[in-house]
């Protein structure tokens, strides 16, 4: 039996990386999944790839930015399969290679608003109906940056610090109700917001030497942790925080 059967499971930055791969392997378990993004095309292609293998997918695009899209996709979910069982966190960005001197109001506020207030959006838009169903799963996909210090990324770690802690809290607030809430906490992965240095072998190299499994992660290892976590089978598990970091983190 496939272990997302007959669920539904909505995917914020789906169109590609780490959230493409949520998407079509949740749709390979049998969910129903809604995907959502800023850039429609890319999209459209994700679901057109997990309908022609039999899965259920819709797009709903938009950005995490805006609260009416959070609510719109928590609707279409819902007027599409009847439920949301499964919300996936994952869209984010980021704002590498400088300092904090060296940053703008614009681009911390930018990292901020989507890494962290776009889950609090998307995760307030569909609460309610969790609790409707009494019960539910929230996956929020975080960094190794919340855990150490990694240089030159300031805003994005400081976002995924905070996204780490708004997980305990929802875990212990919601966790009466039925409602489960897990972190996920990647090295690097080879995506294309990693597409710049992993291009850059001198740079690449020199940041693996720091992995003690040599070599960046792929979407699909991180998909495979994210569905164990919104399955039945990490049902007495909440609030946890989850590295997948090729063991960057035990030195």
């Amino acid at each position: 039996m496939n272990r997302l059967s007959g669920k539904v499971a909505l995917i914020t930055g789906g169109n590609a990386g780490i959230g493409e791969s949520i998407a079509k392997l949740f749709a390979d378990e049998g969910a129903s999944v809604v995907v959502t993004g800023r850039r429609q095309a890319e999209l459209d292609r994700v679901v057109r790839e997990i309908t022609l293998k039999g899965g259920k997918a819709v797009v709903v695009a938009g950005s995490v930015t805006d609260d009416d899209h959070a609510h719109a996709a928590v609707q279409q979910a819902v007027a599409s399969f009847g439920k949301v069982d499964v919300l996936v966190n994952n869209a984010g960005v980021g704002d590498f290679g400088k300092r904090l001197h060296e940053m703008d109001d614009a681009g911390w506020a930018h990292v901020l608003d989507v890494n962290l207030t776009g889950v609090f959006r998307m995760t307030r838009a569909v609460i309610p109906q969790m609790l409707k169903q009494a019960g539910g799963v929230i996956v929020n996909v975080s960094s190794i940056a919340s855990l150490v210090g990694i240089p030159l990324l300031s805003a994005y770690a400081a976002s995924k610090g905070a996204l780490d802690a708004l997980t305990r809290s929802l875990a212990i607030d919601y966790a009466s109700d039925g409602i489960r809430c897990n972190v996920v906490n990647p090295g690097l992965i080879d995506t294309p917001m990693a597409a710049p240095l992993m291009a850059n072998p001198d740079q690449l190299g020199s940041i693996l030497s720091h992995y003690p499994i040599r070599r960046a992660g792929k979407p699909e290892e991180v998909a495979s942790m994210v569905l164990y976590l919104a399955s039945e089978e990490s049902a007495w598990i909440t609030g946890g925080t989850f590295r997948i970091d090729g063991g960057m983190t035990v030195w």
